[in-house]
C-alpha cells in the first residue's frame, strides 16, 4: 500500500557526465516511493526530483542535458563538498549516487560523517549506468555502502553478490532491476526508406585507425546500399564530453570523407532514434540493449575482435556478433532468447515490474519503526589503508571522511569570479584533450 502523505517523496540525484544523470534521473523517477496525495484519494504525488552535477571534465553542457529529456525541479553544478554542505540543509527521502565508483566511495564516506548522530537520513542508492564488463570487483566495491546497489540484470545481480560475499561484505543491498531508459515501441517491419544507424562511443575503439576503419566501412555500406539511409549516431559534440574522454570525434574524421548523400551524422535521444532504425550496429554501446528491447535487429561488431578492451566479449552467446562483410551481404542477427532474458532487457514484457523490488525496499525503509544504520562501506582506513585515502582525496575528503584543510569552498558558496575560473578551467581542459593531446601523441610516433 502507498504510504498516505501530502508530501510529495523529495530525491537527489548526484550524477559526473550526461549518461549518468540520464540513469540517475530515469532511476529516481522509476523507484520513488508511492505516496497518496490524501488518505482514499487514489491519487499519486509526483516526486520532487532536486539533481546536481558533480563539477569536473565531464559535467554535461545545457545541450547534453536537453538532450536527455528528463525534468528536474532544480538543477545545480556543485563539487563534493558543496554537495556534502547540501545534504545538511535540505531533507531528503532517496538519494540517488550517479557517479564513477571512486566518487561513490568519496561521498558515501562523506555523508557518514555529516549524518552522524541524526535520528533519520535518506536512503542511498548506487549502480551502474549500463553493461558492466570491466573492473567488476573494484567498480562494487567501491558501491558497497549505498542502502541498494542496482544491478540492470539477472546476471549481474548474481555476479554483485558473488564479489560482495567472497570479500566477506553484506550483500543484501543488491537489487535487482533493469536499465531505466528502455522503453519504446516494439519493432514492427522495415521502414522506407530502410534505415541502418551504428551507435558511436566515445572511447571504444580508442586510435584513429580502428575509428577511420569503422567510419570507412559506414560510408562504404552506404554506397553500396544506396537505397538505404545510414546514421552515425554520435553521443557528444566537439567539445562537450561524456562519461568517457572522446579524443578523436568521428565529425572530425568525416571531415576529410566524401560520403555519399544518403549517409548523415545526427544527435538526438536514443529512443526517437530506433523509433525509425531497422538495423542497430555498434561495437559495444548499451544501444545495443535499447536496441534488443525493442525487437530491433541489433549487430555487435567483430571486425576489430571480440575483446575485453573494446567490451564487446560481452554479447558473447547472444546471438548478435557478425561483422561489416556479413552485414554488407544483407545478414540480420537473431538473438538468443536465453541470453536475452538474463540482460535486463526485458523484450518479453516484465519490464512494467522491474523496478517494484527496488520501490518495495525504499518505501520500506522509509516506512519502518526504527531509523536506518549508519552507512557501512566495506572499505575503511583498517580495511584498505593504502587505498581508500587516495580515493577520498580526489574529493577534498580526509580518511575519515571530513574536509581537508584549506578544500575549496568547503565553508562558503563559491563566488562569481570562481565560477568563472572554473568554467575557462574546464573550456581548456576539453581543448587540450582533443586538440592538443593527439597532436602530441602524434609527433611522439614520428
Amino acid at each position: 500500500m502507498p504510504v498516505s502523505t501530502a508530501n510529495p517523496p523529495r530525491i537527489a540525484v548526484l550524477a559526473d557526465s550526461d549518461t549518468r544523470w540520464k540513469w540517475g534521473a530515469l532511476t529516481a523517477t522509476r523507484i520513488a516511493p508511492s505516496m497518496e496525495a490524501g488518505a482514499g484519494s487514489g491519487a499519486q504525488v509526483a516526486p520532487v526530483l532536486d539533481g546536481f552535477l558533480l563539477r569536473g571534465r565531464a559535467t554535461p553542457t545545457p545541450r547534453q542535458l536537453a538532450e536527455v529529456g528528463v525534468h528536474a525541479d532544480s538543477l545545480s553544478e556543485v563539487t563534493a563538498l558543496e554537495f556534502l554542505r547540501a545534504m545538511t540543509r535540505t531533507p531528503y527521502d532517496v538519494l540517488v549516487l550517479a557517479l564513477v565508483g571512486g566518487g561513490v566511495q568519496a561521498i558515501l564516506h562523506g555523508l557518514k560523517r555529516i549524518w552522524e548522530g541524526r535520528t533519520e537520513r535518506p536512503v542511498v542508492v548506487t549502480g551502474y549506468v549500463g553493461v558492466v564488463y570491466e573492473k567488476l570487483a573494484d567498480g562494487l566495491l567501491l558501491r558497497h555502502g549505498a542502502d541498494l546497489v542496482l544491478a540492470n540484470s539477472r546476471q549481474d545481480a548474481e555476479r554483485f553478490r558473488a564479489v560482495y560475499e567472497g570479500v566477506g561484505a553484506d550483500a543484501s543491498s543488491v537489487t535487482e532491476v533493469a536499465l531505466p531508459f528502455l522503453g519504446g515501441s516494439p519493432y514492427t517491419g522495415e521502414h522506407d526508406p530502410y534505415t541502418v544507424v551504428f551507435a558511436a562511443q566515445p572511447s571504444v575503439p580508442e586510435n584513429r585507425r580502428d575509428r577511420t576503419y569503422l567510419l570507412d566501412r559506414l560510408v562504404r555500406h552506404a554506397r553500396l546500399h544506396p537505397e538505404r539511409e545510414v546514421l552515425l549516431k554520435l553521443r557528444s559534440k566537439p567539445g562537450e564530453h561524456t562519461t568517457h574522454i572522446e579524443e578523436l570525434p568521428y565529425q572530425k574524421l568525416a571531415q576529410k570523407l566524401d560520403p555519399p548523400p544518403n549517409f548523415r551524422l545526427v544527435y538526438g535521444n536514443m529512443g526517437e532514434v530506433l523509433d525509425r532504425t531497422d538495423l542497430m550496429v555498434t561495437v559495444s554501446s548499451t544501444a545495443a540493449l535499447e536496441s534488443l528491447h525493442r525487437r530491433v535487429p541489433t549487430a555487435v561488431l567483430t571486425d576489430l575482435g571480440v575483446r575485453e578492451a573494446l567490451g564487446n566479449h560481452h554479447f558473447v552467446g547472444s546471438g548478435c556478433l557478425a561483422s561489416w562483410d556479413q552485414l554488407d551481404a544483407g545478414h540480420r542477427p537473431a538473438p538468443d532468447e536465453e541470453w536475452v532474458a538474463r540482460q535486463g532487457v526485458a523484450a518479453d514484457g516484465s519490464y512494467a515490474t522491474a523496478f517494484d523490488a527496488a520501490r518495495e525496499r525504499i518505501g520500506k525503509a522509509l516506512g519502518g519503526p526504527g531509523r536506518l544504520p549508519p552507512l557501512a562501506p566495506y572499505y575503511t582506513p583498517a580495511t584498505a589503508p593504502g587505498y581508500l585515502p587516495g580515493i577520498l582525496a580526489r574529493h577534498h575528503l580526509g580518511p575519515d571522511g571530513s574536509p581537508l584543510p584549506g578544500a575549496p569552498a568547503a565553508d562558503r558558496e563559491p563566488g562569481p569570479v570562481r565560477q568563472i575560473v572554473r568554467r575557462a578551467a574546464r573550456g581548456a581542459y576539453r581543448h587540450g584533450v582533443q586538440r592538443v593531446a593527439p597532436v602530441i601523441r602524434r609527433m611522439g610516433e614520428l
